[in-house]
């Protein structure tokens, strides 16, 4: 059952598959454009936005975004979705490389119509159970790969089975039995992790949908690197996401970070003094301030990053600093009243000092009590 238009405005799109799922809104739409006569070129999406192609609009069809269409394909036909018109295809074929003189830009045939629609849910309908049947038969032949999602041409004459593998598969007889099983044209089409994940969509640990079956379309390349230059820790179980590679997120900052790195010093793990060797034992890049610990105490210094750079360069010559309490950045002291401000509880407005008290003389009390209940009575 579609959902209603008034929260997300996609008129019941809920029901294919995600409100998100690579949606697009053409800011220019309404905007008049007048380079914009001879330019025919429309992009299509496919399944719910799982994929995209650019596809020309020869026949100068009055077409909007939502509108849907029939479109060529390598053989019969196929039924997709009108995602952007106009200005903004333009810069989509730039942000992805694509000539407008391209041969391999294939041709709108005509609109859509209910019988077409009728057909692509009946087919869509098909596609779970599908999928099932093919991972039975996949395994059967035990192939090391992994059969993601399924998807049927517009005319029904022709599916493609998406699927993952570490390495080379042989599924000659795969697509024989695959052929026999479902009575249409099979062709295999590889994709990543990161792609199978965006077909199939669901939710990241972030508690939204999944960057990839949302807005992300490029993927790039995520190491480890990334984490450590952000401070995270390696933790495989919480920097993978569903696809079971490293979440694309960690590059998102990774910018910021770098440009941050800039201002600390390179090898500052440790300063040589007078009073022994500190070590470094945290590093706020933002605020360009490290903190060491002298070896073997409980001394703590917090030094600016243009300080640390200064011992840094003593210490190559040679020279030992007295101490790193010349350099330490000292807070100013608070007074009382922006103590008791700062500790007050926001909740039960009691100020953390009180209840540090209550804890103290509860504790002293049941001390006091196991002390009155080992001593034996003067009877015993």
């Amino acid at each position: 059952m579609a959902c209603s238009t008034a929260g997300c405005g996609s008129s019941g799109g809920c029901s294919s598959g995600g409100c998100n799922k690579m949606n697009t809104f053409d800011w220019f739409a309404d905007i008049p454009l007048s380079d914009n006569y001879n330019f025919n070129l429309v992009e299509i999406s496919f399944k719910n936005g799982s994929r995209k192609a650019f596809y020309r609009n020869d026949k100068k069809l009055d077409l909007f975004r939502g509108d849907f269409v029939i479109v060529d394909a390598s053989q019969g036909y196929d039924l997709g979705e009108v995602a952007l018109t106009g200005e903004l295809v333009k810069i989509q074929m730039k942000k992805k490389d694509v000539k407008e003189t391209a041969d391999n830009i294939r041709n709108i045939l005509r609109k859509a119509t209910e019988e077409d629609a009728e057909l692509m849910r009946e087919l869509r309908s098909k596609e779970k159970q599908m999928l099932v049947k093919a991972r039975v038969i996949a395994r059967s032949l035990e192939l090391d790969m992994k059969i993601g999602d399924i998807e049927y041409q517009g005319d029904g004459k022709k599916a493609t089975f998406f699927y993952t593998a570490e390495n080379r598969i042989d599924f000659r007889e795969l697509v024989k039995q695959y052929a026999g099983a479902f009575k249409v044209k099979i062709e295999m089409r590889q994709i990543g992790a990161r792609q199978e994940a965006g077909r199939i969509g669901g939710m990241g640990s972030c508690g939204r949908e999944l960057c990839c079956s949302t807005w992300l379309s490029d993927f790039e390349s995520v190491s480890t690197g990334a984490a450590r230059y952000q401070q995270l820790s390696i933790n495989t179980d919480k920097l993978s996401g569903q696809c079971g590679r490293l979440k694309c997120c960690l590059n998102y900052e990774l910018d910021t970070y770098m440009d941050a790195l800039k201002g600390i010093p390179k090898n500052p793990d440790k300063i040589k003094t007078k009073e022994g060797t500190a070590y470094l034992r945290k590093t706020d890049i933002f605020k360009r301030e490290l903190t060491y610990n002298l070896d073997r105490s409980n001394k703590y210094f917090k030094l600016s990053a243009e300080d640390v750079a200064t011992l840094i360069q003593m210490n190559k010559k040679g020279d030992l600093p007295n101490s790193l309490q010349d350099f330490s950045i000292i807070d100013e002291p608070k007074t009382k009243e922006l103590d008791d401000a700062y500790n007050e509880d926001l909740v039960g407005s009691v100020s953390l000092q009180t209840l540090e008290k209550k804890s103290k003389k509860k504790k002293r009390k049941n001390k006091n009590y196991r002390k009155n209940r080992n001593k034996k009575k003067p009877d015993q």
